[in-house]
């Protein structure tokens, strides 16, 4: 993350930093930054949308889209990074995992060369339970939207498990 010097200046996560933060990995890490990072309240999530990335081999051939579920990951992966930061969990790498995906609705379709922002807001912390509103945004329209919740589980519940 980079750092600033005022605590309400939002932050930016690159792809180094995001690797320190969650523990997806390519082909599965659907970000490749995160901006505007509101540590409890919001965050915005980057991915550059290209051809030769494994899915669009078979989703659809001659005609590639972003697979919506993968737009939803690619919002809940933004989410972890915030939920991550706000709890200054990074270099920990704990767990976020997905409990549910509600209100989930997709709008347009997103194909290579597009990029998605994801934007994220907390709509509610309670422990290790977050409730984010999430949208993927491609040149100002919504393509999907979901309300998410997930359990961040701390690696040293995990020990063992992986």
């Amino acid at each position: 993350m980079s750092e600033n010097t005022s605590k309400d200046r939002p932050l930016r996560a690159d792809l180094d930093a995001i690797k320190r933060t969650i523990p997806h990995r390519e082909p599965f890490l659907m970000i490749d930054s995160v901006e505007n990072i509101r540590a409890g309240k919001s965050a915005v999530g980057m991915k550059a949308v290209i051809a030769d990335e494994p899915h669009f081999d078979g989703h659809f051939p001659g005609n590639p889209i972003m697979p919506g579920v993968l737009v939803i990951e690619a919002i809940a992966q933004t989410a972890a990074v915030l939920v991550v930061h706000t709890l200054a969990l990074t270099d920990v790498r704990p767990l976020v995992y997905l409990m549910t995906v509600d209100k989930c609705k997709f709008r347009k379709l997103v194909k290579p060369g597009d990029m998605l922002e994801l934007h994220v807001e907390v709509l509610r912390s309670r422990g290790r339970i977050w409730r984010v509103s999430g949208r993927g945004v491609v040149s100002g329209q919504t393509v999907a939207e979901a309300v998410i919740d997930a359990m961040m589980v701390p690696a040293e519940e995990r020990a063992g498990s992986e």
